[in-house]
């Protein structure tokens, strides 16, 4: 993650199924694939003839080439309205991803950035199902609002690298919180067709504004933009300043919040699949840089 946003090489590791007997690119939820939310279970479907099974259209594409390229698919997908989802009553299976970059760096960074990258799964009991780390460079500096040309390859590379699909992915960064309405967080679960969630520190918009006083855990506060709320600031844990949970894709703030407080077990503040997988990236950031000494 840059110093600046406002968040918090290998193979997966873990069981060839998740619980519910869901098998790689199956659509959350469970069941078998179906071609109308995974374009890979058939070959001869072309995904430009429904917009539900890939909503970023041409998967030969790369939105994240270019600035320009990437405002024009933040911009699309920000004006999307996909079908809602809400989490489930049963057991929830959580991804998480997190970059971890270089010690020492300072400000927005800059395209070639050594960096690790962490994506586990983890299930209610906040046991780790699966890990995926991978080693990348950035794809550019950090600017406000194209997080994406920095981390977007990467993060993608290591979640599409998890051996089954999620019911919901948190991201370190925003979602509707953004002057397009398409965050990093919610572009990645355009691209994925996964329900997602952000999670950051701060607002982007108004990232000057300070965290409301929230003290108990549970509380919320919405946040706005012209008059839609965004995201909601949470107390997460008892006595901890709150995080902004952010409505991403398919997941409004309502279910944001719901999905943070849900991944975080007292008395802990970080969501339990965002804190393993920035443990991972870490880990193996600390192992490369030993190695190198």
């Amino acid at each position: 993650m840059s110093q600046n946003e406002p968040g918090v090489s290998g193979a997966a590791q873990g069981p060839g199924d998740a619980p519910g007997g869901r098998a790689r690119g199956d659509p959350p939820g469970g069941g078998g694939a179906d071609p109308r939310s995974d374009p890979r279970a058939d070959p001869l479907v072309d995904p430009r003839t429904d917009p539900w099974a890939d909503p970023l259209v041409d998967p030969r594409t790369d939105p994240w080439a270019d600035p320009g390229r990437l405002i024009a698919e933040q911009t699309r997908i920000g004006r999307l309205h996909p079908p809602p989802w809400s989490p489930p009553d049963g057991p929830l299976l959580a991804a998480g991803c997190f970059v971890a970059f270089a010690r020492g760096e300072a400000g927005p960074g800059r395209a070639g950035d050594r960096a690790w990258v962490g994506a586990v799964l983890v299930d209610d009991a906040c046991t780790v199902q699966a890990i995926v780390v991978r080693e990348g460079r950035a794809g550019a500096a950090y600017e406000p609002g194209l997080l994406g040309l920095r981390e977007g390859p990467m993060l993608l590379d290591a979640l599409r690298a998890l051996p089954v699909a999620p019911d919901v992915v948190l991201v370190d960064a925003t979602g509707r919180d953004h002057p397009r309405r398409a965050g990093l967080a919610l572009h990645l679960g355009a691209v994925l067709d996964w329900p997602s969630v952000g999670v950051t520190h701060r607002l982007l918009v108004h990232r000057h504004e300070p965290p409301p006083a929230l003290a108990a855990r549970g509380e919320r506060l919405p946040v706005l933009l012209d008059g839609e709320t965004v995201a909601m600031w949470v107390c997460s844990a008892t006595g901890a300043r709150p995080l902004v949970a952010h409505a991403g894709w398919r997941a409004d703030a309502a279910t944001a919040a719901e999905v943070v407080l849900r991944t975080t077990p007292g008395p802990a503040r970080t969501p339990e699949p965002l804190r393993r997988a920035r443990q991972v990236a870490r880990e193996a950031r600390s192992a490369a840089m030993t190695r190198a000494r």
